[in-house]
């Protein structure tokens, strides 16, 4: 359709005549993501000119048509000018109802959810749909958001999240993800001055329908109850978004320690629920978990702490569903062909190690499962289908992060113990981890732990001495090469093999290093140096 046409008629045009022309070009272009930047200047025009028309009172079913056509424009950031400037933004925060800049009575607002026809809702979530479109496309957007303060209309819409309609509440809130994002400085206006967690955290707690049986523990879900429907699992999944991004940096104090307790319960309930797929299932609980890495540490005992519903004796009464909910969906990342480890499965990695190091019953619930008593040591740590076997496998990944967090968690599952870790993993795998944490002469890390002693099995006491301690099994015996060679011979190849060291050496393209005292890595030359001596001249 020609704009030219559509810009020329939206000035002299009478109200039915633009929604249709509108309607039209709306229809040609609502899969349309890519634009001939030929029109460029004409399409800057047409925002203009809807701007325009949207300014004028006209027909919610005509504004409805107007945001769609802003809407379809917004996806090509190089013609948001007349958009991103306080009158723009304005007139879209108007029309989404969020009043930026004005201090709204809450009972009004309550009145306009409630007697809002089903035509003037359209409305308000097309413009929510624009905003979030300029808002991500534009910088100049943002700081307009800033200065009309839009973070406060979006928290006073926040408070009606009972009697919201699904789309006013999905945008709404991914809004709030949006500005939390793309701008840091706001993050601090939603938590500090509007207590958005707080409020973020009610509308979690009222779309999955909480019911509290004690002061952080929510009801078990009933086995036989549905699925969760697909609409409150998408507002979930915003709701946990812009809560990640206001937990980012804590702020610590009694007030913010008890939110983020109760956040850790209604996450604890959400990982007990099913959705309509597994993998929007999956996708739920992956947001749930990057929330909980933000939360304090301290606070992870509410998903173990559930007095009401009961525990394991042998975990110290401790229920440890949740947990083991966590492991399952370890298991899941890992078994993901082609799945971006850094991404998918550190987050619960990182989760799982930060829990087990805190918590005894976590790390002992795990390592159970995780690093179970050795029996079978005839085949490298690295293979085989277990769930040790796979993550020894990523202590040598390619991605620095996945093998570094992959090592971190079996390190704290045995207490940061250099002897334990090298029994599961064989000491190349381990090999990493230590130079990282200088422990390659041995020895443990800085956590302290709790004195139960791990029990090895009587197979593995029998084959211990046989075990390679670099590959971490025991090998096929190998025949000797140098057996049958003379003194003459293996003093000359041992001769030959230091000279090629030395070579490779001088060229700088192997340097020999040696292990510290205190188990870093140093120059072989000042390994070899003697300590110096402390003792005194008087000591006999």
């Amino acid at each position: 359709m020609d704009l030219n046409s559509i810009v020329s008629h939206l000035e002299n045009t009478n109200e039915e005549e633009i929604e249709k022309l509108l309607l039209q070009y709306n229809r040609e272009n609502s899969h349309t993501f890519s634009f001939d930047q030929k029109e460029e200047s004409l399409r800057i025009k047409l925002c203009q000119g809807v701007l325009s028309v949207l300014g004028r009172k006209v027909h919610p079913s005509c504004q409805k048509t107007c945001l769609e056509t802003l809407r379809i424009l917004s996806r090509d950031k190089r013609v948001l000018g007349p958009v991103a400037t306080r009158e723009g933004m304005l007139i879209l925060g108007g029309m989404a109802r969020l009043n930026p800049g004005e201090e709204g009575d809450e009972n009004q607002k309550h009145s306009q959810e409630d007697t809002q026809s089903e035509e003037e809702e359209r409305v308000v979530v097309e413009a929510l749909k624009c905003l979030c479109n300029v808002v991500y496309n534009s910088p100049a957007a943002q700081q307009v958001c800033v200065d009309v303060q839009l973070a406060h209309g979006l928290c006073a819409i926040l408070h009606t999240a009972r009697t919201w309609h699904h789309e006013v509440g999905l945008f709404t809130l991914r809004l709030v993800f949006l500005l939390s994002a793309l701008r840091p400085d706001v993050r601090g206006v939603f938590r500090r001055e509007l207590h958005a967690v707080r409020l973020l955290t009610e509308v979690l707690e009222h779309t999955l329908d909480v019911s509290w049986v004690g002061p952080y523990e929510a009801a078990r879900p009933d086995p036989q109850a549905l699925p969760m429907p697909a609409e409150e699992n998408e507002r979930t999944m915003e709701a946990l978004k812009a809560l990640f991004n206001l937990t980012l940096s804590d702020t610590g104090g009694e007030e913010d320690d008890h939110q983020f307790r109760v956040i850790a319960a209604i996450l604890r309930h959400l990982l007990m629920l099913k959705t309509e797929t597994e993998d929007k299932t999956e996708e739920v609980h992956s947001h749930a978990i990057n929330l909980l890495n933000n939360l304090p540490v301290s606070c992870l005992d509410v998903l173990i702490d559930v007095p009401v519903q009961g525990g394991l004796e042998m975990y110290s009464g401790k229920n440890l569903d949740a947990i083991q909910m966590l492991i399952d969906f370890m298991e899941k990342r890992m078994d993901k062909q082609g799945s971006n480890y850094k991404e998918g499965l550190t987050p619960v990695l990182s989760l799982l190690t930060e829990g087990s190091r805190h918590h005894r019953e976590i790390r002992r619930f795990i390592k159970a499962q995780v690093l179970p008593p050795l029996k079978d040591v005839k085949i490298r740590p690295e293979i085989g289908t277990t769930t040790r076997n796979k993550l020894v496998r990523l202590m040598t990944h390619v991605d620095m992060g996945v093998k570094q967090t992959a090592a971190e968690f079996l390190f704290v599952l045995c207490k940061e113990s250099v002897d334990n870790l090298l029994k599961y993993t064989g000491y190349g795998n381990a090999a990493g981890l230590l130079v990282a944490r200088g422990l390659l002469a041995g020895g443990r890390g800085e956590t302290q732990y709790s004195d139960d002693e791990d029990s090895d099995t009587e197979e593995y006491k029998s084959a211990k001495p046989f075990i390679n301690p670099i590959t971490g099994h025991v090998e096929e015996p190998m025949p000797n090469p140098v057996e049958e060679m003379t003194e003459e011979q293996k003093e000359y190849e041992a001769q030959k093999l230091v000279n090629m060291f030395d070579k490779l050496s001088r060229q700088n393209v192997i340097r020999p290093m040696g292990v510290m005292p205190d188990g870093t890595l140093a120059p072989l030359e000042e390994t070899l140096c003697d300590p110096p001596d402390d003792s005194g001249s008087d000591s006999d």
